[in-house]
């Protein structure tokens, strides 16, 4: 796709080149499309993440769904998605998976668009080449190295066992295709990430591996949504900070500030046992049982401690659902 005069572009030596992949690189490309999602003005994520987002998805099947990253379309009422041939057309939010974080799109009209094969991390390696792909072809796309697989937590209570780390860092990562060494699609872009390695710094991207979607791909369809009981969620977002676990934030109206959690507060236990970090706090609330169920927490406020029962809730319940018009 040629760059339209005063649009960014990646410099040229970023960019991953034909000659350098033993794929299509532009039919991969051809795979990621543009997203736009409108978001109405009351929506509970709306303050948080804003009414008007946009980002990038990929062509997974040969009816066009697009697969992308859920906050994007998270209470959307109007998504409008791209190609890189300028094909526009609109799309309905089939479904947003909160423990997986993937969203899915149906395009409302052809694209035009061949899907991308999927592929393992299983056959990605640390140090590996790979193409992490944003939505406008190869002016878009950048060269990059996976410098890191393990474990990931998000404030958000968000969790995965493993996801990929990429760097340099992709400036519109969110959705940005994850393109392996064989053309096929290795995970999702999800996060903006700042690590210290060695002596230095490192910037770079958090990848929501494609290892999870299968799992859930045809309930996520046919249901909107996974079938399994939803999680157990607080509306507590927590951070390290030291070797303790702190409230950060509260969703406003959620349960633990219902409860009476207050930001600030140290998190000394869940459900009698003590949290060895993010992730491990974060599970031991999801052991207490499906959404609904009371989590007890012991809080350290400034210098006494005092227990609270959380009456947890779904997420999902908060949230505005789409409307097909």
């Amino acid at each position: 796709m040629a760059k339209k005069e005063g649009e960014w572009a990646f410099p040229v030596e970023m960019r991953p080149r034909a000659e350098e992949w033993r794929f299509d690189l532009e039919r991969a490309l051809d795979c990621v499309v543009g997203l736009r999602a409108e978001i109405p003005e009351d929506a509970f994520t709306a303050q948080i993440l804003g009414t008007l987002r946009a980002g990038s998805g990929v062509v997974i099947r040969d009816d066009g769904l697009v697969l992308t990253i859920g906050y994007l379309i998270t209470e959307a009422s109007t998504i409008w998605l791209t190609t890189n041939k300028g094909t526009v057309v609109g799309g309905f939010p089939v479904a947003y998976d909160q423990t997986t974080g993937f969203g899915l799109v149906q395009p409302l009209g052809r694209l035009g668009v061949r899907p991308i094969e999927r592929g393992s991390i299983a056959s990605c390696r640390v140090g590996e080449n790979v193409v992490m792909a944003g939505h406008g072809g190869s002016v878009h796309s950048l060269k990059a190295t996976v410098f890191a697989r393990r474990e990931f937590a998000g404030y958000w209570e968000y969790v995965l066992d493993e996801a990929l780390f990429t760097t340099p860092a992709h400036p519109q990562w969110g959705g940005a295709a994850l393109i392996g060494a064989e053309g096929r699609l290795l995970g999702i872009g999800s996060l903006l990430v700042q690590e210290k390695i060695d002596a230095g710094t490192i910037q770079g991207n958090m990848i929501v591996p494609i290892d999870i979607l299968a799992p859930v791909l045809d309930d996520m369809v046919k249901l909107g949504r996974p079938n399994r009981p939803p999680r157990p969620w607080l509306g507590l977002y927590a951070t390290e900070a030291g070797a303790r676990l702190v409230v950060g934030g509260l969703a406003p109206g959620g349960p633990a500030e219902k409860a009476g959690v207050k930001v600030g507060d140290a998190l000394l236990e869940v459900a009698g046992g003590k949290p060895a970090s993010l992730a491990d706090l974060f599970r031991r609330i999801w052991a207490c049982g499906s959404a609904g169920a009371r989590v007890p927490l012991k809080l350290l406020r400034e210098t006494s401690t005092r227990e609270v029962l959380v009456n947890s809730a779904d997420r999902s319940d908060f949230l505005k659902k789409p409307h097909l018009h």
